[in-house]
């Protein structure tokens, strides 16, 4: 890494991976690694499927050397599995993470997902029973979350992960019927303001300089971007267009 580099990457938030069912795979996560992501998310993984099926496992979780951070994500509203399914990604990953944000029917319907939101209780005891089975503090239990029309419940599920020991929040900055309008910049700033663990911010972002503007705007210690890596991987290395070095290692990793 040259100087240049070094100076861009001063005092910024650190730059995320969103877990996105089918594209979140390994070849993707090594690709957007070269390209100033710190952190990566796996797609969603449901819970009780993963410890119970090997092919399931083979199948969802694939890993290489250099594939970290990771952070596997997964869907439950069961404490006691989260935490099982957390013992079994342990020496493969950096940390697990609970998706509370996802809107999507089938997900729901299951109560998981965006589900969850209504349920700070639950989501509390899932956090305590999976630290209780992992103690070791470098080994991150998180939540993946959309803020509510009424921000003061947001803050409400977030400081009641905060008490049950979240290593860090991310906060979707739409509601779950929401899609494609703008984010709530005040209602992230808020949750920022409410609780001290770390929050990373999601929703919309398709540049760097979006991202360094939302992390400015919010005092968020990180932003994640979904969609819009998937348009250019590259966006979060400055890139306003993806680089056509960027398809030439995408393919080298497939």
């Amino acid at each position: 890494m040259n100087s240049d580099k070094n100076d861009k990457n001063a005092n910024r938030p650190k730059f995320y991976l969103a877990p996105m069912v089918r594209y979140s795979k390994l070849a993707f996560r090594q690709l957007v690694r070269l390209y100033d992501v710190d952190v990566c998310y796996t797609p969603m993984i449901y819970a009780k499927n993963f410890i119970e099926s090997e092919k399931c496992r083979n199948s969802e979780l694939s890993i290489c050397e250099g594939d970290s951070p990771l952070i596997v994500q997964f869907a439950t509203d069961d404490p006691f599995v989260l935490a099982e399914a957390a013992e079994m990604v342990y020496g493969c990953s950096t940390g697990v993470d609970v998706n509370c944000g996802c809107p999507k029917h089938d997900v729901r319907s299951k109560g998981f997902g965006s589900a969850l939101l209504n349920k700070p209780e639950l989501l509390a005891d899932m956090i305590r029973q999976t630290r209780a089975r992992i103690s070791d503090t470098e080994f991150s239990v998180s939540l993946k979350i959309r803020v509510n029309a009424d921000i003061e419940r947001t803050v409400d599920l977030c400081r009641k992960a905060e008490s049950a020991g979240v290593t860090h929040l991310t906060v979707h900055g739409r509601t779950p019927s929401q899609h494609a309008e703008p984010i709530d910049i005040q209602a992230i700033r808020i949750v920022k303001e409410s609780v001290s663990v770390p929050i990373i911010a999601n929703g919309g972002i398709t540049t760097r300089e979006e991202a360094l503007f939302l992390a400015e705007q919010t005092g968020v210690d990180g932003i994640m971007a979904a969609n819009g890596l998937l348009d250019n991987p590259a966006l979060f290395a400055g890139y306003e267009y993806t680089p056509s070095h960027c398809v030439e290692n995408f393919v080298s990793f497939r």
